[in-house]
């Protein structure tokens, strides 16, 4: 006959089984905590360690070895298991590919934005799924609505009424690099960090003995590292010198190519000491491809511009038009009063109430209505004040 002790495990257990959650692991001690906060919510945790980006090339500008044994470390400690997963190939097809096509075409990409799109919202989702997954996470700066408990498998119809809002660290919010992701993939992700702020993170992190607690925080582009851009670029689009002028359209010395320049730009310009010229810096104002002419004015008035238009909206929030919000042009910029109008054509037409400095195509724009993120958009066409 079965003992006591037995009997009891033969009966059905009526506690729930916590949700499980993958957590992309970068070595760094923000996706670290994130993993910790994630455990003593009651998930039931385990890492993902992505590859993005093959070091083929003779260089170690990226740093994939260390990283991988930082997450590995964390990981330990923790004591949950890290996967890996090898995404170079989609990086290239879905990021990297855009980020060059766009140089060449004389626009500015910005490819982290894309790579949360294609490659931490995709494929990780994907190959999360995988895994058994009803969750993954990652170590953003940023909240949502509803929060799930740790036993809450992810409803039906979730997407519908999930909220991105901003981190509660004002430095360090990153809801402008989501703005592309589609809902229905952040409606599966979770933001330990969100209420957060980045000090106490590695204050956190250092009283678990984490390792990685002093980590400098990764910046730029991994594929980039601490070469020079323009020495970069000039591995797969070729250099095409042409004439920099004024807006009156007087020579006043060489570009080295128009896809190595970027709107608003003050360094790396090299002009100075021109005849009849004060010594105050020259901005990049203007590319015209059909001359491969560079404009440059020393007067950063020009750079002004109150409107422009954009495509490939992404929209995470309820919103009617005209719509009347705030947006960012670029991440760590204040938020900026603008309305919002659809044009014929399908694209969005923007009108700031102030003018903003450097608008330039390629760039994306984030629409907030207080602090929910309610979408963005891929900027074309920019004006400047004339």
């Amino acid at each position: 006959m079965p003992s006591d002790r037995q009997k009891k495990h033969d009966k059905p257990s009526t506690a729930k089984k916590p949700a499980k959650v993958i957590v992309g692991m970068s070595g760094g001690v923000d996706s670290s905590v994130a993993a910790y906060l994630l455990q003593q919510q009651g998930y039931a945790v385990e890492g993902l360690f992505m590859k993005n980006w093959d070091e083929d090339d003779g260089t170690e500008y990226c740093t994939a070895i260390a990283d991988l044994e930082d997450a590995q470390q964390v990981c330990d400690q923790l004591g949950i298991v890290l996967h890996t997963a090898n995404f170079a190939t989609e990086y290239w097809d879905n990021v990297f590919s855009n980020f060059l096509h766009e140089y060449q075409h004389w626009r500015t990409p910005n490819p982290d934005i894309l790579c949360n799109r294609e490659i931490k919202f995709e494929q990780f989702v994907r190959y999360a799924e995988t895994l058994g997954a009803d969750y993954i996470a990652t170590g953003h700066y940023v909240r949502r609505s509803p929060i799930p408990d740790s036993g809450t498998k992810p409803p039906a119809g979730l997407n519908e009424t999930i909220k991105i809002l901003k981190g509660s660290d004002t430095n360090k919010d990153q809801t402008y690099f989501l703005q592309a992701v589609p809902k229905h993939k952040l409606a599966r992700c979770l933001f330990p960090l969100g209420d957060w702020q980045k000090p106490d993170i590695r204050r956190l992190a250092e009283s678990l003995g984490l390792t990685n607690h002093r980590k400098k925080d990764s910046t730029g582009i991994c594929f980039i590292g601490e070469r020079r851009f323009a020495d970069f670029l000039a591995q797969y689009i070729q250099d095409e010198p042409g004439p920099m002028t004024d807006r009156q359209g007087r020579v006043l010395g060489q570009h080295r190519g128009l896809h190595q320049y970027t709107i608003g730009q003050r360094q790396g310009i090299n002009l100075g000491g021109l005849a009849g010229r004060p010594e105050s810096p020259w901005y990049v104002l203007a590319k015209r491809p059909a001359s491969n002419t560079l404009l440059v004015t020393q007067n950063e008035a020009d750079l002004a511009g109150r409107w422009l238009r954009a495509r490939e909206a992404n929209w995470l929030g309820q919103v009617d038009f005209p719509l009347q919000c705030s947006a960012k042009i670029r991440y760590r910029q204040l938020d900026q009063r603008c309305s919002v109008s659809p044009a014929a054509d399908g694209s969005l037409l923007v009108r700031f109430d102030r003018p903003q400095r450097a608008i330039t195509a390629g760039q994306y724009i984030a629409f907030y209505r207080d602090d929910e993120l309610l979408g963005g958009a891929n900027i074309q066409i920019a004006s400047t004040i004339t």
